[in-house]
């Protein structure tokens, strides 16, 4: 069974087919629609036969749809019929969870994505739970990504962001109860050293992730997908 796995972004979309090492990348912006996804998708890679479609999008996920509208995207994305524009089944995840999902090694994993702002992510024997605790209170009645998201790394500089990340990386898995945390993300690269606990991820894991969406055998249940 070979898996076409797109990984959405606010500003590339990066595409993977399980039988090939080559990853195709294009620009997606603020003005994107779902249907535009799927049209440049279709038409960057016409050579690639795939069965399956996994796709990780930048946002809340519920029962294999999309159930809100993406903040750095454009309109069309909620509850849109990926299946009728790829003419394949398609399983769509949070692109947190997507990576998380990658990264996994077993036991009771948090996955937290450092990035625009905090993707974070539970995986407990096989069972994903795709979490929006990025946007829960910290400090000051200001949300944990107010602190350790882009904007936060931008504001207080990267000496305090680091503290910041090791608190929230402590503060967080042991709130979960966590065996160990998986951190990923574009800014996980300006980390020097990693906080107790955890790892480095790789943003490369995603399409492992999208792969193992389609393994009965590997992902148990999901309740995102």
């Amino acid at each position: 069974m070979k898996v076409l796995v797109v990984d959405v972004g606010g500003t590339n979309i990066k595409v993977k087919v399980s039988n090939k090492p080559e990853v195709r990348k294009f620009t997606s912006g603020e003005l994107l629609s779902a249907r535009e996804m799927c049209s440049l998708v279709l038409k960057n890679c016409p050579d690639w036969a795939f069965d399956r479609v996994s796709i990780g999008f930048p946002g809340v996920t519920r029962d294999n749809c999309i159930a809100a509208e993406p903040v750095n995207l454009g309109r069309g994305w909620k509850n849109y019929d990926f299946e009728k524009s790829f003419g394949k089944p398609v399983r769509v995840i949070n692109d947190a969870a997507m990576q998380a999902l990658g990264s996994y090694e077993g036991g009771r994993m948090l996955f937290l994505g450092l990035g625009t702002g905090l993707g974070t992510t539970l995986i407990l024997d096989g069972i994903i739970v795709a979490l929006e605790m990025g946007h829960l209170p910290y400090k000051k009645n200001r949300s944990f990504e107010h602190f350790v998201g882009t904007h936060g790394l931008k504001r207080v500089g990267k000496n305090r962001w680091h503290e910041y990340v090791f608190d929230v990386v402590n503060y967080l898995k042991n709130a979960m109860v966590a065996d160990y945390v998986v951190l990923g993300g574009g800014n996980v690269k300006k980390l020097e050293k990693l906080p107790p606990g955890s790892r480095r991820g790789d943003n490369s894991l995603a399409f492992l992730g999208g792969i193992r969406l389609w393994d009965d055998k590997f992902l148990k249940k999901s309740a995102s997908v």
